[in-house]
């Protein structure tokens, strides 16, 4: 009792104080993992990461580079030689310590390195001049001038104008430290690998024979690059210095290329409909050989988030949304891909939680990340015979005993249409059934993204509850992890079914006692506050306030704006001044009966 009344309410300044961790590795024998905890100090108003060693099995973490500044392993060689990337240059220092060796001292610094598997060359991007718009480099003359001038699209990308320099891969001979005469694998070209504007390593791989290299990109500018999601998986042969799609005819998105343990097969994930950005991921398969191939997972009715190999080649492991959580999942890859049978797929885990990576695997199973709503990323051990976690990492336990429990449930109500509605809900600490509380109904962007118990730093459930409020969290049309068809309802119906869930769910949930319905507000980001700038227009006196953050009001400035016209054309049916697309204002369309 007395430990329980110590405990406080959470504050934003814990949430600050919460340690960032990434799985950063395993050693070669899976027996200790190196991880990273990135913190934020108020007073310096900066980050700072450090690695650290840990014993799968359990024990006590280890720091590995205390250095000011951030360090990313690259990878962990057969001889346990941690590989890192630190202030862009590669440095290496045995897993079980000692001194650290600087290997480059490259010009401009590296980044997204992989080294190839002979260790023989080295691959990284940098970013190359290739158009110019920005006044700087079109007019030398006018070095103080700060113009960007466009006469095309492509000309942003999130939250930054694009200045005419390209992400491209490059290519050198490696000798122990030492770098040769890179060759630009996109040279003169306008495309982006990694692409632009969140990619990174992931979107190349060195073949297992380090004799190619495979890239993903969008070989598409301007107009027809706003329009397009249609990348592609290129091979650039090192010795011939030919490039060959891979993936040609496949009209989506194609990433996140990765070689079997044994080199005989590529996998990547694959989206078929070009234009359409959330569309379901399969995972594909091409045999090295025959060049044949085969989607894995064409008759799974869900989408799949990322993927990992298993040591002995026979199963691929997968991490998916399903039913208000993202889990572990396993496929057994067909001996024979004459037969095109397709394979049986097994989900593995199941709980109130979230798998959100797999970093690799052991003896004793998979190590993976996982959060909750309550607990910011830990690494765990996923026993395959036990089917549970196991903690490796206990980064943030010291801090969250400190703070009082924010319950979570998830509830289930009818949409409607008579559909089921899942909700996730997080009460407020030392809850009281009793006692009247106000209430929030969260509306998630995306739109098809999806509400699990993932952990946000951006919008923290944990935060808000323990400022006093209930959260209401639904799984509303639109998200992922309640099949297929359900995941693209929303598409082209912004303001109608998905708002009438959001409806449903807190008329449902209001009839309980504890909610003072006189405090019910709505919020949301992005289609989130299109959400809330929507549920202002019909809630009919539902909620008393609305907190919209960067949310889509205006649909005509909003399609003439953004830099993803593809996103626009597909969910909003097309442009707004075309009589012949009914859904081009979707926000608009008749509000029906909410």
């Amino acid at each position: 009792m007395k430990e329980a009344l110590s405990k406080r309410a959470m504050t934003p300044t814990d949430l600050w104080a919460v340690g960032r961790v990434s799985a950063e590795g395993l050693s070669a024998d899976g027996s200790t993992l190196v991880y990273g905890v990135s913190n934020y100090s108020f007073e310096q108003n900066k980050s700072e990461k450090n690695l650290f060693t840990i014993p799968v099995k359990g024990g006590v973490a280890k720091p590995f580079t205390t250095d000011p500044g951030g360090e990313s392993v690259i990878e962990i060689t057969p001889e346990n030689e941690v590989i890192y990337l630190y202030k862009g240059q590669l440095w290496k220092k045995n897993i079980n310590g000692g001194e650290a060796v600087q290997l480059t001292n490259y010009e401009g610094g590296l980044s997204d390195v992989k080294l190839s598997p002979d260790k023989k060359h080295i691959l990284f991007s940098k970013q190359v001049l290739i158009k110019k718009y920005h006044s700087v480099d079109k007019y030398p003359d006018l070095p103080k001038s700060n113009v960007y001038i466009y006469d095309d699209l492509d000309y942003k990308h999130w939250d930054s104008f694009n200045d005419g320099r390209f992400n491209h891969p490059f290519v050198a001979s490696y000798n122990q430290g030492q770098i040769g005469e890179a060759i630009d694998l996109l040279e003169g070209q306008p495309y982006y690998t990694p692409t632009a504007p969140f990619g990174g390593a992931e979107d190349y791989v060195w073949a297992p024979d380090s004799k190619s290299i495979l890239y993903v990109c969008k070989k598409k500018f301007g107009k027809d690059y706003a329009l397009s999601t249609n990348t592609d998986i290129y091979k650039y042969d090192l010795d011939t210095k030919q490039t060959t799609n891979l993936t040609e005819g496949l009209m989506g998105y194609d990433t996140n290329p990765s070689f079997s343990p044994d080199g005989k097969y590529l996998t990547w994930l694959s989206m078929k409909t070009d234009g359409y950005e959330a569309d379901k991921n399969d995972i594909m398969l091409m045999d090295i050989a025959s060049g044949r191939k085969l989607n894995l997972t064409a008759h799974w009715d869900e989408t799949i988030n990322s993927f990992f190999w298993s040591k002995d080649n026979k199963k691929i492991y997968f991490v998916a949304p399903t039913k208000g959580t993202v889990q572990l999942f396993e496929l057994t890859v067909p001996a024979n891909l004459n037969v095109r049978s397709l394979p049986a797929i097994q989900q593995l885990s199941q709980g109130q939680f979230d798998i959100n990576g797999i970093v690799g695997e052991t003896k004793e199973g998979l190590v993976v990340t996982s959060t909750t709503m309550t607990r910011a990323t830990e690494i765990y051990l996923f026993s395959l015979k036990k089917k549970n976690l196991t903690p490796i990492t206990s980064v943030n336990d010291a801090l969250y005993a400190q703070l009082k429990e924010t319950k979570v449930e998830g509830r289930f109500c009818k949409a409607s249409d008579g559909a089921d509605l899942f909700s996730w809900v997080i009460y407020p600490p030392d809850f009281d059934p009793n006692k009247k509380y106000p209430t929030l109904l969260f509306c998630q962007g995306g739109p098809q993204s999806a509400t699990t118990q993932g952990y946000s730093f951006r919008w923290n459930f944990q935060l808000m509850a323990s400022q006093g409020y209930i959260v209401i969290l639904p799984n509303r049309r639109g998200m992922p992890g309640w099949g297929v068809k359900w995941n693209h309802d929303i598409s082209k119906d912004w303001g109608g079914q998905a708002v009438r869930d959001y409806i449903a769910a807190i008329d449902d949930f209001k009839k309980e006692p504890y909610v003072d319905s006189e405090r019910i507000g709505a919020i949301g980001a992005s289609y989130g506050g299109y959400s809330v700038f929507m549920l202002a227009g019909v809630h009919e006196g539902r909620f008393k306030t609305f907190i919209s953050h960067c949310g889509l009001f205006n649909m005509e400035s909003w399609y003439g704006t953004t830099e993803e016209l593809f996103f626009a054309n597909y969910d909003l049916g097309g442009p707004y001044w075309d009589r012949k697309n009914s859904k081009s204002l979707s926000g608009v369309q008749p509000y029906q009966t909410y």
